[in-house]
């Protein structure tokens, strides 16, 4: 009964991840992505910190300051920008097929950075994915876009983030450590503005209830990941993450009237296998290790 709660529950966050792309992508349709950051990150920061403070929790701690603290908000901020750019620039179909080779990367980066042993099965995981990538990609054909190129470097900044993530101290607490990440996207969105150095416009009503919506979707997906971790085995839930992928295109289609093609849907197939394969593996051999 806890898995299957945990699987629903981490089955509707990863629908609410994909409502709050829709948003974002939406509001980034006149607004600059630089001023959709500032305006996510301060709302969401607040919201955070004041659910913080009620519980009593600490809103400030020197180690915040840890250099992987600030490596890991560095990569938050950066991969922030890109997404959002992909979004602006290409479909949600095709950045959400991008995404979802995060797994298998931070795989990689484990082994190339943190030493970690990875047998022959999660190779061929981490092998097989890239090649859905290249497949949705397709580099140097008529079919690439620039947008693509932007999501994989988000990708790769997800992944530099999430390794830091595992160097921090364990004195901060997950939600002190969510709440400066979002804090992240207003210098990083004021930095991206400066260099866009475009205007500045007042949100309509319409664009204020779109972010009011990204940031509540967003905040309710995390709750709902946090509490399906918590109810679940590993092994059992992590391959629900996925999801994500199909909701994804459910609304590129519905919402945006995208179109993906065959090579897209394919690539996008391989990618969530490969890393359903890599997932289901790390779990098994973290069971067999307690």
């Amino acid at each position: 009964m806890h898995n299957l709660r945990a699987a629903l529950s981490m089955i509707g966050a990863m629908a609410l991840f994909a409502v709050e792309d829709m948003f974002l992508k939406l509001l980034a349709e006149r607004l600059s992505v630089g001023q959709v950051l500032v305006m996510t990150g301060t709302l969401a920061t607040a919201v955070f910190w004041a659910l913080i403070a009620l519980q009593g929790g600490r809103l400030w701690t020197r180690e915040l300051l840890h250099p992987m603290v600030m490596l890991r908000n560095l990569g938050e901020g950066l991969a922030c920008v890109l997404f959002l750019s992909a979004l602006v620039l290409g479909d949600l179909a095709t950045v959400s097929a991008i995404l979802q080779a995060l797994p298998l990367m931070l795989t990689l980066g484990a082994v190339v950075f943190l030493r970690e042993r990875v047998g022959w099965r999660r190779w061929l995981s981490i092998v097989v994915g890239m090649i859905g990538v290249l497949i949705v990609v397709r580099p140097g054909t008529a079919a690439f876009q620039p947008a693509s190129a932007l999501a994989v470097g988000g990708v790769l900044m997800l992944t530099m983030r999430d390794l830091a993530t595992r160097r921090v101290p364990p004195g901060i607490s997950s939600k002190t450590l969510t709440a400066s990440a979002f804090a992240s996207l207003v210098p990083s969105g004021l930095v991206w503005m400066a260099l866009q150095s475009g205007p500045v416009l007042t949100p309509d009503l319409t664009e204020t209830l779109q972010l009011l919506c990204a940031v509540a979707f967003g905040l309710c997906a995390y709750m709902l990941m946090v509490a399906a971790m918590r109810l679940g085995e590993i092994a059992v839930i992590a391959p629900f993450r996925y999801t994500r992928l199909l909701f994804a295109l459910i609304l590129a289609v519905l919402v945006f009237g995208e179109r993906p093609d065959a090579a897209t849907l394919t690539g996008a197939a391989i990618i969530a296998l490969a890393g359903m394969a890599a997932m289901w593996r790390e779990a098994r051999l973290a069971r067999r290790g307690r």
